[in-house]
């Protein structure tokens, strides 16, 4: 039971990876992946000590807690951030090619889609649809297969080329987009490891501080 319970951080692994592709090192130079290993190391090393109860000394109930935010925080910063920083802004379907011209290519747009599924029920999802290179919006949605038309306050997909983005996104003919989500000015992610490193340096202190109080020797007695 306690293996099983000091080696719940390589089961944990995996699923981080999924809400954080940094991780996998995908888009990721090579300094970039340096420092992903370096805070990577130092996060799973923390999240070792919280489940084990010890990092200098036995901790105590609050530090284990702590370390467990902490190593959280150096896997996952983006949680935060978007807690702090909304990462996209709700716009009206009919800025959607306002939108896709302001947007700098490589970054993504949130389309809501109603439309129906393979058997013709009512469906409602959420698109991933990237920004490519163009002169304005409407020659960057022609260039991503996209066309569309005004359908009220809605935008109505009358096509998405073959092999397309669009296509790729899983934009077809007759659906309709209501809302679009544009990627906003978030600060960089990575700030969060500030604040978070600086409280695993405040446990650190405390627990060395423990540790000299429990391992010094009693000064000698003066002399008389």
């Amino acid at each position: 039971l306690v293996a099983f319970f000091y080696s719940l951080r390589t089961a944990a692994l995996p699923f981080l990876f999924i809400f954080n592709t940094d991780l996998l090192l995908i888009d990721v130079g090579w300094a970039e992946g340096f420092f992903v290993f370096v805070i990577s190391t130092i996060g799973i090393l923390i999240f070792t000590a919280a489940l084990q109860g010890y990092l200098l000394v036995r901790a105590r109930w609050y530090e284990v807690v702590a370390m467990i935010l902490i190593a959280f925080s150096l896997f996952r910063p983006g949680f935060w951030m978007d807690l702090l920083v909304e990462p996209y802004e709700e716009r009206p379907s009919l800025e959607l090619v306002e939108a896709y011209g302001t947007v700098e290519p490589g970054m993504e747009l949130r389309l809501m889609i109603d439309g129906v599924d393979e058997i013709g029920e009512p469906r409602s999802f959420v698109a991933v649809f990237p920004v490519v290179e163009g002169a304005d919006g409407a020659e960057r949605l022609q260039n991503a297969g996209l066309e569309i038309v005004e359908d009220g306050d809605n935008i109505l997909i009358i096509a998405a080329g073959y092999d397309s983005l669009a296509e790729k996104a899983g934009l077809e003919f007759d659906q309709k987009i209501t809302r679009v989500l544009v990627p906003t000015n978030q600060p960089p992610k990575q700030l969060i490891f500030i604040p978070a490193l600086a409280l695993m340096v405040l446990i650190w202190i405390m627990q060395r501080r423990r540790r000299s109080s429990e391992t010094g020797s009693p000064e000698p007695a003066p002399e008389t």
